[in-house]
């Protein structure tokens, strides 16, 4: 074996050509190897590489001899395949032959044909021309004998038939036919429109239109009450007549549009019957408020906009009532009242889009344009039900111009509002503060007056057409909340030394009173869609991260959290600062308390009667004091903080200050218990039921200062024992922490009570 070892190492592996000798070699190493006793396979391994050669020979005699015939098999079929080659290029040189000899013959023939298609072509043209105009001609002599006959119902049918052709025939390349049949068109159309406008405008002058009184007085003007049956049909009559001429209306009349710096949502014209009936008010408008009259006067943009809320008002009940049937009967999807109201709003619109740059740089005129706009628009909306999809006067308010002067005057006036309210003598007293259930949060005049300031301003602002101005609005109403934090942050300073005092609280009230509000706003849900125009803007510019991104999108954050964070932060500076003040009085106040001879103080069984330490009674009535006083100047959310912060504060100072700095006798240590259970404790229990809880240290220090002496011991043997035992784990005896949670303790580590038992004097002679 060693010899093939040596052989083996000396065979190398020619990867380019099948190398016998070192697969022989892998083969021998793999079934033997360096195993002496393995040579007694080498019998089997024998026959079984003989049995395989056997079956690889007959392999090959089979191969052998199959594949001569199959070879000339093949050679047939090629031979086969060829000649059908030759036969079929034989067939296909005849054949193109025929073709080229076929389309010389007829290539006279399909030129005369050409040309006979091109000729019946330009015929059908010809033909469809005269079709179109012979369609147009047969309309126009049947509108003319409606007209002959007065049958206006069935001309105004036809007219709007001829107006259908016309937009049809919109996409012609046919200019001279566009212009007879829009010709032909506005003829006839000429002529019925001031036909049934005539006969309308004679109804609406029976009717006593337009009804200058409120509904409950009008009186449709009718001589005889056996006249009100004919004349309400007559005006069924003439209205549906003249909706039919709408569509020719609207190929012939270019309605009026404001310029597009305005971005006036897209509307349809204003129905040709509708337009009649507002005839007489728009001229009184023009009249009125318009050129040189004493009605037309900038500082009272109130007159003009009342006046269209009357006329909507007193014609409401007669749309409804008399319109909206007429308009439901023929098929129509207009709503009157609101097609009424929307040609009123379009002259509104025009006016200011000409008002405006005249006052754009007066605040005081430009403030009570807004302010009376935006009363016209709230009404518009809740008592006339007018569209949010219809053009209003917030986009002649979102022009550019005039919404950069906008927010500038919003900015101006609220700064100026709130350095009123700040120096107002009432800024700091809650208007409620005679009313318990009304005056929860203690809110202080001046952040009310704030937060009412920002609703305001949102309200003056929701209803702007795009999310891109209302975020405009919404980064004004931030900027104020961190300009108002930053005023009250100066106030505070000023107010530093005295934490306690009731301006102090009063800040401290309003900062979190803000934040609350704040934080209630960022579920409401225009809040929540201006975020989603946020993330939508932030996503576009690349101006956040993934990370704020994703939190935007998932809502894990606000539009309002930065501002909400910065007034938390200011809430926490403020709050930290008044518990360190009384923790400093309270520290103070514990000085002979700290003092006390714990050593020497009689047992429970020596004193009647247990009573409180005559020097803890100092650091109690500092506690109570102030407590007491910041429960009635700080609302309930914050007096919580403030003494859970405290409570924390007072239980690290007595263990640290007064129990780990003494020793204690029996006596001393029921003193402390009483002390602490029976008198500081129940200080606290006003504002919770379990206020041992919030002094953990005290009261475990305590469990520990007043165990009998016997499980003194006993803890103290098991605290030496975990100790030495140190990792070994003994299942039967309990670790450190079993047996401290047995007695109650669960703050204190396995150390810290191994030096509160060498706080106890009162151990027995006989060793500790």
């Amino acid at each position: 074996m060693a010899a093939i070892n040596v052989g083996r190492e000396q065979v190398t592996r020619d990867p380019d050509r099948c190398d016998i000798p070192y697969y022989v070699a892998e083969f021998v190493e793999r079934e033997v190897g360096t195993d002496l006793s393995c040579l007694r396979k080498l019998g089997k391994l024998i026959e079984e590489l003989s049995e395989n050669k056997k079956q690889l020979e007959e392999q090959v005699l089979t191969v052998s001899s199959e594949v001569p015939k199959r070879i000339q098999n093949a050679l047939k079929n090629a031979e086969d395949s060829k000649k059908s080659l030759s036969q079929l290029l034989g067939e296909e040189t005849v054949l193109f032959d025929s073709i080229n000899s076929h389309l010389l013959t007829a290539q006279p023939w399909m030129e005369d044909l050409g040309v006979l298609i091109s000729q019946i072509e330009e015929v059908e043209r010809h033909l469809a021309y005269l079709k179109w105009i012979s369609q147009i001609e047969e309309l126009s002599d049947n509108i003319q004998q409606y007209l002959m006959t007065n049958n206006v119902p069935e001309a105004a049918t036809a007219l709007a038939s001829m107006a259908e052709l016309d937009i049809k025939l919109q996409e012609s390349s046919c200019s001279h036919l566009l212009m007879f049949v829009r010709s032909t068109v506005k003829f006839w159309h000429k002529i019925l429109k001031d036909k049934l406008s005539s006969d309308f405008e004679e109804i609406l002058t029976h009717l006593h239109w337009p009804f200058v009184g409120p509904p409950q007085s009008q009186v449709f003007g009718l001589a005889a009450p056996a006249n009100v049956p004919e004349i309400y049909n007559n005006l069924e009559r003439l209205f549906s007549q003249l909706l039919k001429l709408q569509t020719s209306d609207e190929l012939l009349t270019k309605p009026k549009q404001l310029p597009e710096k305005y971005s006036l949502p897209p509307s349809p014209p204003i129905i040709l019957p509708m337009q009649i009936m507002l005839n007489p008010l728009q001229k009184r408008f023009k009249y009125h408020f318009t050129g040189n009259r004493q009605t037309n006067v900038l500082s009272k943009p109130e007159w003009y906009l009342t006046q269209v809320l009357m006329w909507i008002g007193n014609h409401a009940k007669f749309l409804d009532d008399k319109i909206q049937p007429i308009l439901d009967k023929a098929g129509s999807s207009v709503n009157a009242r609101l097609e009424f109201s929307r040609a009123l709003v379009m002259l509104i619109l025009e006016k200011l889009a000409a008002d405006i740059p005249c006052l754009l740089y007066d605040d005081n005129l430009f403030c009570h344009l807004m302010d009376e706009v935006l009363l016209f628009e709230r009404e518009l909306y809740a008592t006339h039900g007018y569209l949010s999809s219809f053009p209003s006067c917030m986009h002649i308010l979102s022009e550019e111009t005039c919404f950069q002067r906008w927010l500038t005057v919003e900015r101006k006036f609220a700064l100026q509002k709130m350095d009123s309210i700040l120096s107002s003598e009432a800024a700091w007293v809650s208007q409620y503060k005679d009313i318990t259930d009304v005056d929860e949060m203690k809110v202080p005049d001046c952040a009310e007056t704030f937060t009412t300031l920002l609703q305001v301003i949102t309200d003056r602002y929701k209803n702007l057409p795009t999310a891109s101005r209302k975020l405009q609005f919404l980064e004004l109403q931030k900027d104020l909340v961190d300009d108002f934090r930053i005023r009250l942050t100066q106030v505070m300073k000023e107010e530093t030394r005295a934490s306690l005092a009731f301006r102090y609280c009063a800040i401290l009230n309003a900062v979190n009173y803000i934040a609350t509000v704040l934080a209630d706003w960022a579920d409401n849900v225009f809040f929540l869609e201006l975020q989603q125009a946020a993330l939508e803007v932030c996503a576009d510019s690349n101006a956040l991260s993934k990370l704020q991104l994703g939190q935007l999108a998932c809502m894990e954050s606000s539009v309002f959290d930065d501002m909400i964070n910065l007034l938390e932060r200011l809430k926490h500076d403020m709050l930290t600062r008044q518990v360190d003040h009384v923790f400093r009085e309270v520290k103070d106040a514990a000085k002979l308390y700290k003092k006390e001879r714990w050593l020497s103080l009689p047992s429970h069984a020596e004193q009647a009667v247990m009573s409180l330490s005559s020097t803890a009674c100092p650091l109690l009535l500092t506690l109570r004091d102030r407590l007491l006083q910041l429960e009635q100047q700080l609302c309930y959310s914050l007096f919580k903080i403030f003494w859970q912060m405290l409570a924390e504060k007072v239980d690290m100072f007595i263990y640290q200050e007064v129990i780990l700095a003494n020793h204690f006798n029996e006596g001393g240590a029921a003193q402390l218990q009483f002390d602490m259970t029976r008198n500081l404790f129940p200080l606290f229990s006003h504002y919770c039921k379990r206020p041992e809880n919030y002094f953990k240290h005290i009261k475990e220090a305590c469990i520990i200062l007043n165990l009998n002496v016997g499980s003194a011991l006993l803890l103290k043997d098991a605290l030496h024992s975990a100790s030495e035992n140190g990792t070994i784990l003994d299942p039967n005896q309990p670790s450190a922490t079993a047996v401290l949670n047995e007695l109650g303790v669960y703050k204190l580590a396995q150390q810290d009570v191994e030096i509160l038992l060498n706080l106890r004097t009162n151990w027995p002679n006989i060793g500790k």
